[in-house]
């Protein structure tokens, strides 16, 4: 194992140790935003019949294919047909039938021309009025023909398309109201140390209130996994095997946040050591140099390292990739847009920095990324209050304000294409 390796090693390793969890069939509703498992079929033709795009007159095209403005087209309504019903009737060579959005087209005809641009010469425009037009219509003008969405049999959804909201009607009218997906992964979340108490209390000396379980249970969540906080783990090896070995029993994954270091109560190596496979200890990243992995029960297990920004940033780098690779996913890098730096960046380390930022555009269209002034790894609140991730490249050649650099941004999904 090598002491430090790469984010794009690290990534492969973590994502490479998990495998999709098994299939489950779930209401259609339950299946917005998860990649479905398999293809899924139409049990009829969509839509089930040609209908009209719109009100208006359907008849034949040719009795109006000498039409002009100063010479119309007369033609007799013999029926109205609204939504729902069907005309079982002919329509005979002079006439035309009265037809509402989404009714069905009568057999005889083959277009429809939209009520406004329709003269009414005699009656009201319905049944029995004669109603004249001034242009000829192309056949098929208005109509939406049968199967024009997707045909009886045929695949309309194919295996790790991600169904959308859009979706959901989509498969509701092709009579699909249950989806194969794979189960969504159940994730562990463990906050190791004895200076932890639960959020709900107000923390005495040397004390903190336990905010690293809440942000990694939220990030599990949007990431499509179930998350479930496990009571705070005090600083003992002893405390630290017994919940891993536990979790791993019960969960699909385990995420721990603290004792990701070498410090004299950092335990999450050693342990994953003895009960397990240790895979990874550090990567060359910042924030969250100190990232542990392996497995353990056959289960991965992900030591985070204790700050709350730097178990952000390795949970959004590697864990969401894992966990959306156990879902099916296939596309598992956020967007990213390129922007120039609106002030200078040192860039004293070698490893690749993550700089909590904010992408706005220029008045010339382009991206300008301003980095937030406090880049603590202790803090969550910079991140709250930007919008993406401006990534210093590795090594330690300074990027001046005007260096144009990678921003990724967090709260855009990843099959978004930009």
């Amino acid at each position: 194992m090598k002491e430090m390796i790469s984010l794009e090693e690290a990534r492969a390793l973590v994502c490479g140790a998990v495998a999709p969890t098994e299939v489950e069939t779930v209401p259609l509703l339950e299946a917005v935003g998860r990649p479905v498992a398999a293809d899924l079929k139409s049990d009829i033709d969509v839509a089930p019949f040609a209908h009209s795009a719109m009100d208006g007159f359907a008849l034949r095209a040719a009795e109006i294919a000498a039409a002009a403005e100063d010479a119309p087209a007369t033609l007799r309504v013999v029926a109205e047909i609204g939504a729902g019903d069907v005309f079982d009737g002919v329509i005979g060579p002079g006439e035309c039938v009265r037809i509402m959005t989404g009714a069905c087209l009568p057999a005889d005809a083959d277009a429809v021309v939209k009520y406004e641009i329709v003269g009414v010469v005699e009656g009201d425009g319905k049944t029995g009025s004669l109603v004249s037009f001034t242009a000829p219509a192309k056949v098929g003008a208005n109509v939406r023909p049968a199967g024009e969405e997707a045909r009886a049999g045929e695949v309309i959804v194919r295996a790790g398309e991600v169904i959308s909201a859009a979706g959901v009607g989509f498969l509701a009218g092709c009579g699909v109201l249950e989806v194969p997906v794979c189960r969504r992964p159940r994730v562990a979340i463990i906050a190791t140390g004895s200076e932890l108490v639960p959020a709900s209390e107000v923390p005495g000396p040397g004390k903190i209130r336990n905010s690293n379980s809440y942000a990694m249970a939220a990030c599990a969540r949007e990431a499509g996994a179930e998350a479930h906080m496990l009571p705070i783990v005090e600083d003992t090896f002893e405390a630290l095997r017994d919940a891993v070995a536990a979790a791993t029993r019960d969960y699909d994954f385990v995420v721990t946040t603290g004792g990701a270091a070498n410090g004299d109560y950092d335990f999450i190596k050693p342990v994953v050591a003895e009960l397990g496979e240790l895979m990874m200890t550090t990567v060359s990243m910042r924030p969250g140099k100190a990232q542990t992995f392996g497995v353990v029960n056959g289960t991965p297990v992900f030591g985070l390292p204790g700050n709350p920004a730097a178990a952000y940033v390795g949970f959004q780098m590697l864990i969401r990739p894992a966990l959306r690779t156990m879902q099916g996913y296939t596309f598992m890098d956020h967007p990213v847009v390129r922007a120039r730096l609106t002030a200078d960046e040192k860039n004293r380390d070698p490893r690749r920095i993550f700089l909590r930022a904010n992408l706005t555009r220029a008045s010339d269209g382009t991206y300008e990324v301003t980095p937030a002034k406090n880049q603590s790894s202790g803090l969550f609140g910079p991140i709250q209050k930007t919008n993406c991730m401006a990534v210093m490249p590795d090594g330690t050649e300074p990027q001046p304000a005007g260096s144009v650099v990678d921003c990724i941004l967090l709260d855009v999904p990843e099959e978004v294409c930009l």
